[in-house]
Formats: structure tokens, sequence, C-alpha cells
């Protein structure tokens, strides 16, 4: 069974982006993130062993990362 994993996109205040690529990656250790172009200035891609800890890390420490404005989180369901 494959682990629970979701695609985070981050708006980060502004001047911040780098800042919290740097924290998703040493910190929280996310699967990947990137800076990017368009309504968003983040990309991350995040597992957990279990949902509960998918969501833990989603709200308890990426929403509430310095630098953070707000998130959109989309759970993959299908691979």
């Amino acid at each position: 069974m494959s682990r629970p994993t979701a695609f985070v996109m981050i708006n980060a205040e502004i001047g911040e982006e780098e800042e919290v690529l740097k924290f998703l990656k040493e910190e929280i250790k996310v699967d990947e993130a990137y800076v990017v172009y368009g309504v968003y200035d983040l990309v991350c891609k995040v597992s957990s062993d279990t949902m509960k800890n998918l969501k833990d890390m989603v709200i308890n420490q990426i929403r509430q990362a310095k630098g953070v404005r707000s998130t959109l989180t989309m759970v993959i369901v299908s691979k």
C-alpha cells in the first residue's frame, strides 16, 4: 500500500519565498519543493506513514511556518 501523499501549493509573504523553501527542505524534510511562478509561490510534495501524520504535517508545520501566508492542499487519491 502506498504512503499518503499530497501536493501543497503555498503563497508566501513577499520576499520570503527562499526562506520558506529552505525551511520546507531542511526542517520539515518534504519530498520535493520548488519556488514557482504563477498564482502560488511554492509547490511541495509531502508524504507520511499515515493520513493523520500527513494532515498534522500540513496543518501544524507547513501552514504555521514563518513566511507562509496561505496554502492549498491536494491529496493524491490515485497514481
